[in-house]
């Protein structure tokens, strides 16, 4: 049986992070790309990492490269490519920089996997996954967020640390956006099958989902010099094993929307059926009066978004 082709396009933290998760989990062949100031830097991790498969007895062929050629006819590719968030900078400063970058790997791809399940990670998420779909010209299913997977994990992780219990007991749901203006459904949450607003009261519940829109700034302003990896590395990875694998996981990402929500064209987090062809189906919830408000709210948001980013690209 052939082996998944996984192409992990830049070698940073979150990169070679995932490259590890997928690696270590046998979810196929890694090819570990970068641009980097040093040209060994790819091959030195992608080597390294395949000198701990004897030690862990994972089966995963390894290599770092900086050559396109490398990735060519891959089954999912990983884009992490871009600039780091730093203290103080917001999602919408690594705008016009990761637009550029995103773009000019958007069209790599296009060009080398033109069959692949693009996965984006970049920030800020919502619009490099606008972008990157604008630029490959793939169908939508094919290009999808990481965000929602991540969010939800932060989210989970909090109200299992609130409550004393195991995070694997934890169930929960989020829309919207990336970051800032993700909206929690304290309906679709639950604690051991016991809805979350039975457990936790509503005040402290608010303060916790807070806590989670902000789960990647808090973690930014502790590093003092770089940001959130393993966890963004862990959702990448359950992505890229639900595609290879063809899991059908009901999980959330930043799917393409038009009818759905009433979006009207936009890359929002959703809940999506993800499987070999992507997104295969997306799940729309019958969501609550004040749930709904909040997530129009996000879309806006994202909307404005693209719209600064398509401006910034059209006049670059």
């Amino acid at each position: 049986m052939r082996r998944a082709k996984i192409s992990v396009i830049g070698a940073g933290n979150v990169g070679a992070t995932t490259a590890h998760w997928c690696a270590a989990a046998e979810l196929g062949d890694i090819v570990l790309l970068d641009i980097p100031a040093t040209e060994g830097m790819p091959a030195g991790k992608a080597l390294d990492l395949f000198q701990a498969s004897p030690i862990m007895g994972f089966d995963s062929r390894i290599v770092g490269t900086t050559d396109w050629a490398d990735t060519a006819g891959s089954d999912v590719v990983v884009v992490t490519a871009g600039i780091a968030r730093k203290p103080g900078m917001s999602r919408d400063d690594l705008l016009s920089t990761n637009a550029k970058i995103v773009g000019d790997v958007a069209t790599k791809i296009r060009e080398t996997s033109p069959e692949a399940v693009v996965i984006v990670v970049s920030n800020p998420l919502d619009a490099m996954v606008q972008r990157t779909f604008q630029v490959t010209g793939f169908p939508a299913n094919r290009v999808i967020g990481q965000a929602g997977i991540l969010d939800t994990a932060r989210y989970r992780a909090f109200l299992a640390m609130e409550l004393g219990v195991s995070v694997e007991d934890i169930s929960a749901m989020l829309l919207g956006g990336h970051g800032d203006t993700m909206v929690p459904i304290p309906s679709c949450t639950s604690v051991g099958g016991i809805p979350v607003t039975q457990l936790v009261p509503a005040d402290r519940l608010e303060k916790i989902v807070d806590r989670a829109r902000n789960g990647g700034a808090e973690i930014v302003s502790l590093l003092k010099t770089g940001s959130a990896y393993y966890a963004p590395a862990a959702a990448t990875a359950q992505m890229v094993e639900a595609v290879v694998k063809d899991k059908k996981r009901l999980v959330p990402c930043a799917a393409y929307c038009d009818k759905e929500y009433g979006v009207g064209g936009y890359f929002v987090g959703v809940p999506v059926v993800l499987g070999s062809g992507g997104v295969e189906r997306i799940v729309e919830l019958d969501l609550l009066p004040a749930e709904r408000a909040l997530l129009d709210k996000s879309i806006a948001a994202v909307k404005d978004l693209v719209a600064v980013m398509n401006r910034l690209t059209a006049t670059a």
